[in-house]
């Protein structure tokens, strides 16, 4: 088997992962508003954590991406359902190393929406309405403290990964021609959080300042939460 096909299946396995939790969850009204008020909550959450970071002149296209593209309420049901049907398709389009990138960002979603059910069914009642004592509760009531870590170090992996793809002018190039051929092919969505990616992280001179200062925030809020000190929400 070659890698390619490692992040292929790699890519499916986590697509139906993901896809299967967004069906549950959008199996009543309840459960899909609360989601949606979950995923509105922690986004407004990182807006506040990480507002130096929007504004900045070099890091804040970057913090934009996280937030819109992996942190944010945004529905991607569509975009996972059409990469599902025509995954190896997609496989022939990309590099491996763009490939992965792909997989790394589905998988990041996959488990986000893992832990959101889990914190959903946690919140109950106040799933629609939440403050910052609810949600620290319902975050130390589900635990999977190792999920929490696992899912900060795949934000900076995956990070890392763009960081190093958007140095390659080489892959900038191949984006650009590639982006006509992709929206004919159905990929538009898809080719433009890629564009979105790259181009975010070559703004940046390196992003390891961006992302350490990124995860040693969000390390020391799940840090402070399993601890029982929610005042890092409120900050």
């Amino acid at each position: 088997m070659s890698e390619k096909d490692d992040v292929l299946g790699r890519l499916t396995a986590s697509l139906e992962t993901a896809a299967r939790l967004r069906a549950s969850a959008k199996a009543s009204s309840r459960t899909s508003a609360a989601r949606t008020a979950l995923r509105n909550w922690q986004a407004g959450r990182f807006s506040r954590t990480h507002a130096d970071l929007l504004a900045s002149a070099e890091y804040g296209d970057a913090a934009r991406f996280f937030l819109t593209d992996l942190y944010g309420p945004a529905d991607v049901a569509h975009r996972d359902a059409l990469m599902q049907r025509v995954a190896p398709t997609l496989s022939k389009m990309l590099s491996v190393s763009a490939l992965d990138v792909v997989a790394d960002a589905i998988e990041l979603d996959s488990l986000s929406e893992s832990l959101d059910a889990d914190m959903v069914h946690a919140l109950g009642e106040k799933g629609d309405l939440i403050d910052a004592s609810a949600y620290a509760r319902a975050y130390r009531q589900i635990a999977r403290q190792d999920d929490r870590s696992r899912q900060i170090v795949m934000i900076g992996h995956l990070g890392a990964s763009l960081d190093t793809l958007s140095r390659q002018r080489l892959l900038g190039s191949a984006l650009a021609m590639m982006r006509k051929p992709m929206e004919i092919a159905g990929f538009g969505d898809l080719h433009a959080f890629l564009e979105r990616g790259f181009g975010s992280f070559r703004k940046m001179k390196t992003a390891k300042p961006f992302l350490d200062t990124v995860i040693s925030r969000e390390k020391a809020i799940s840090v402070a939460l399993f601890a029982g000190d929610d005042s890092p929400l409120v900050r």
